[in-house]
């Protein structure tokens, strides 16, 4: 990554334009991200940022949506969208000499979108689908219901495609608000990775991005955890659980730490997990820790299924794995752990679209981009009486257990508790 030359200037309205130019490659990934997601919406219209993310592409003042779709596929080029707990991103890839088009589409949808009755019909039914598919998929839906019962009853454990009764209920009015006081230039980056001239990109988004408000709300509601069972009793072969902690924020001191936590306890074939719960006892196919960190919280958990008469053995395997884990890795799991993390981050930056949406990531959670020998080096720093004591701190709080399938043999959430102590 040393080649990248990364750039970065702010208009008075406070926009961010990132660049990081490519010299190997002849194309480009360009787009807007905003810092506004599941967890700014209110109450009354959960599921509004994502319904917003599909509206924005269904027709501006300008342009049709066959329009939308016909100018972006005449040059090559791929236009999409998606919606997080706490931001929004719209973006192009497409070769390089056609990046004004790719820009001035961006701007045009999130300025100039018309909202018409008639689309959000007919949208509202496509998202009641998607909500549907979520529904028909258990290994998806328990990560939906992990997050409810991690935060419940507050936008960050809502599911970012809000719920059925929401979605159907949703008003023009409620989109068109949150798009004025959520989608503020000071809370958006333009980002575009590639063949790029920084001053053009900057030139373009300074004409193009005139129109986004200044003043809007910009803060969203504290994080709650509370954590406790969300068992959903269904007829499917197996059951899909997963077990978590509340965690840390992505600005806490031992965010490193957690990431290589989760690696060393289920980030791959070498983890404890994987080789204690499929190769040693053939528990199941898919077993890996994840991590979901936020502004001001962040969790930690492990996901895994097996069959229904196995499901107790598995529960009490993930917890006698994690508890386990007080005793702080190995030094040898420690250094695996640690090349596999920066392995992954600079594979993870070998394309146009996944470096621009890790600078525009970066600038909208850390306020600046973190040059990669930073990164490195907070992740060489990471030792092992860190990642104990973090282990020590994840286990002393309620965790959270989310499960679908047959649960007639499932262990109950003291039974849980006590094995994990």
């Amino acid at each position: 990554m040393s080649t990248l030359v990364h750039r970065l200037t702010t208009l008075p309205s406070g926009l961010r334009v990132a660049t990081a130019g490519l010299p190997h490659v002849e194309t480009v990934a360009v787009g807007v991200w905003i810092g506004a997601g599941t967890r700014h919406e209110p109450a009354d219209a959960a599921g509004v940022a994502h319904m917003l993310e599909h509206m924005a592409f269904k027709g501006t003042e300008r342009r049709d949506a066959r329009r939308i779709a016909e100018e972006i596929e005449s040059v090559g080029g791929s236009l999409d969208a998606h919606t997080s707990r706490e931001y929004t991103a719209y973006y192009a890839r497409l070769l390089a000499a056609d990046l004004p088009l790719a820009l001035d589409l961006v701007a045009d949808i999130l300025q100039h979108s018309r909202l018409e009755e008639e689309e959000l019909a007919r949208e509202r039914q496509v998202i009641l689908q998607e909500i549907a598919e979520v529904a028909d998929t258990p290994d998806d839906l328990v990560f939906d219901l992990f997050q409810a019962q991690a935060f419940p009853e507050q936008p960050l454990g809502r599911p970012v495609l809000g719920d059925r009764a929401s979605v159907a209920a949703m008003p023009r009015e409620a989109l068109c608000r949150f798009l004025g006081e959520r989608y503020l230039a000071s809370r958006a980056v333009v980002a575009a990775a590639g063949k790029v001239d920084h001053e053009e990109v900057v030139a373009l988004a300074a004409r193009l991005f005139g129109e986004l408000p200044r003043r809007g709300t910009t803060t969203a509601p504290a994080a709650r955890y509370r954590g406790g069972a969300r068992l959903l009793e269904r007829d499917c072969d197996q059951v899909h659980l997963v077990l978590g902690f509340p965690a840390v924020s992505y600005t806490d001191p031992d965010y490193y730490a957690l990431h290589l936590l989760s690696n060393i306890l289920g980030g791959g074939m070498a983890s404890r997990l994987f080789q204690e719960v499929r190769e040693r006892r053939g528990l199941a196919y898919s077993v890996f820790g994840f991590v979901s960190c936020f502004a001001d919280a962040g969790l930690f958990g492990v996901y895994s299924s097996t069959e229904p008469d196995r499901a107790a053995e598995l529960v009490f395997t993930l917890c006698d794995e994690i508890a386990r884990f007080a005793e702080g890795p190995s030094e040898a799991e420690l250094a695996r752990a640690k090349k596999q993390l920066e392995a992954n981050l600079l594979m993870s930056l070998e394309s146009c679209g996944a470096v621009a949406e890790d600078m525009a990531r970066q600038l909208l959670f850390f306020g600046r981009r973190l040059p990669v020998p930073e990164l490195v080096e907070k992740i060489e720093a990471v030792d092992r009486v860190q990642i104990r004591r973090l282990a020590e701190r994840l286990l002393a709080a309620v965790p959270t257990l989310a499960a679908i399938g047959p649960l007639a043999g499932f262990p109950d959430f003291d039974a849980v508790r006590r094995r994990l102590s």
